[in-house]
């Protein structure tokens, strides 16, 4: 799907977004909040309503943007204030865009190689 698991990082803006806005404006907030926009990561923007998502991503070539609106029910996060964002993994993403409030879903602890 577009190559988006390649992606370094994972950056959703728990900010209300204005989704009226295209590649310069979104660029602009990544901009803004301290972010290389051409880092290769995502950054992944939700509105006001919590309805509509839009994911901003740079891959060879160009910028990219994803969005999904939902039909029914609301994307499960919480909107603060302008400029925050949380780091998520792809398993999050999968279940915010399916509409599945991760904050709820409990994970085992990864087993990771002592040094």
């Amino acid at each position: 799907m577009f190559g988006l698991w390649a992606s370094k990082r994972i950056l959703l803006f728990t900010g209300e977004t204005d989704l009226r806005k295209g590649y310069d404006g979104l660029a602009a907030l990544v901009t803004a909040a301290g972010e290389n926009v051409y880092s290769g990561d995502l950054f992944v923007f939700v509105s006001s309503r919590r309805t509509s998502a839009k994911i901003l991503l740079w891959q060879t070539g160009g910028m990219m943007i994803v969005q999904k609106r939902l039909d029914r029910g609301r994307f499960k996060v919480r909107l603060c204030g302008p400029g925050d964002r949380a780091e998520l993994d792809m398993t999050q993403l999968t279940m915010l865009l399916d509409g599945i409030d991760f904050a709820r879903v409990k994970r085992p602890p990864h087993w990771r190689p002592t040094e």
